[in-house]
């Protein structure tokens, strides 16, 4: 299977509205960073697990199942992939370029639990909120500088709690070169694609279309970071409740779907869409073409009764019919970069790869590869007993 990343998010600041979240920070000296860290070991025994693969190895992912509905940029999610280097992912089609997008991430970097006999990572489920713990994990390429330990909270109303309690180091100092460094958030659609080349194969295509950039200087100890959800045009189930909302995006409802969509936030897979090209016709740019055929029809017959000046008068149309090509490849351009889901958008996208800022997995693409692990043996007494790795 053949993966393509479209980047199309912006840099974002923290403490502002991130469109889809709210964020806060909460510094060392406030009591909310206490009460949002969650004490494990207070917690029921029968609930933690300590993933015994994910704690002995380096650059491995493995699925958890959530009790909860988990609403996560207005999608519900029922299952996470926990990653050794400090990230959740979130995506539906599990690659082996994690850390590129679909991420909840209190600390991505490169850890390896396999360094300590000490580095664990664990997580509790109680049935309206995940906590996802990395205990003294250390970083490969730099042992000596001590140990971290974070953790990430989904609880199921959507907030997202980054808690952190040993981070030895400034963030802005840990090397990326071996693998990308990020706190924040992001989300991404997938565009099922049909080879017309290579029958009965298809290639899956992932566009980021959204992504939270948290400040990585106030990241210290005893800090802790509460996003809180925005409402989106995907909790909307009628028609009417969707063309009534008065939230930051503008929604419609798409009858053929029967869901309330936005222009920048579309449905994860977008295999259903790709069968509704016909209605292309009907979009903006289309409309556009058509106004356009319009008018130069019209100017044609008014030229056709002139006979007075024919050389002044071909340059004048010669010269409003450059214009108007201009027009429509500036109008045409906008359009798709606002509404890249859209059936132009896709049109485009699909025929023309080469001339949009696409990063294929390739190797030597600069991000690490991610293997996913199925647990081994049997959960007993909050822990998963497998072999050693």
């Amino acid at each position: 299977m053949k993966c393509v990343f479209l980047f199309l998010s912006l840099t974002l600041q923290e403490d502002t509205d991130h469109n889809y979240y709210t964020s806060k920070t909460y510094g060392p000296s406030d009591p909310m960073s206490k009460e949002l860290w969650v004490n494990i070991d207070q917690m029921d025994k029968e609930k933690v697990k300590i993933h015994g693969i994910l704690s002995n190895t380096h650059r491995q992912a493995a699925r958890v199942n959530l009790s909860f509905d988990f609403p996560f940029y207005g999608h519900f999610l029922r299952e996470i992939t926990v990653a050794t280097g400090g990230f959740i992912y979130t995506g539906d089609v599990v690659h082996r370029m994690l850390t590129a997008t679909q991420y909840i991430a209190p600390l991505m970097a490169n850890f390896d639990p396999s360094l300590s006999r000490n580095s664990t990572v664990i997580y509790f489920d109680n049935g309206t909120a995940l906590v996802v713990q990395w205990d003294h994990v250390h970083l490969q390429d730099s042992y000596n500088l001590g140990s971290f330990t974070f953790q990430a909270t989904l609880h199921s109303d959507g907030r997202i709690i980054f808690a952190y309690k040993e981070v030895p180091i400034q963030i802005a100092k840990i090397s990326s070169v071996n693998h990308p460094v990020k706190v924040g958030l992001s989300d991404a659609f997938v565009v099922v694609h049909r080879i017309q080349q290579v029958p009965n194969v298809r290639r899956k295509t992932i566009y980021e279309y959204h992504r939270v950039e948290l400040l990585k200087t106030k990241i210290t100890n005893s800090t802790a970071v509460q996003m809180m959800p925005l409402p989106t045009c995907l909790q909307f189930t009628s028609c009417s409740t969707c063309m009534a909302a008065e939230i930051n995006f503008n929604c419609s409802w798409c009858h053929r779907l029967n869901r309330s969509e936005e222009a920048f936030h579309p449905s994860r897979t977008f295999s259903e869409r790709n069968r509704m090209k016909g209605k292309e016709a009907n979009s903006v740019p289309f409309q556009c073409f058509k106004a356009l055929l319009s008018l130069q029809l019209l100017l044609t017959e008014s030229t056709a009764e002139r006979e007075t000046h024919p050389l002044h008068t071909g340059l004048i149309l010669g010269m409003l019919m450059l214009m108007l090509v201009m027009v429509v490849v500036v109008l045409v351009t906008v359009y798709i970069y606002h509404h890249p889901s859209s059936a132009a958008g896709l049109f485009f996208i699909e025929r023309r790869p080469s001339r949009w800022p696409a990063m294929k997995f390739r190797r030597g693409s600069g991000h690490p590869a991610y293997a996913e692990v199925e647990p081994i043996g049997q959960e007993k007494e909050g822990f998963i007993e497998s072999e050693q790795c």
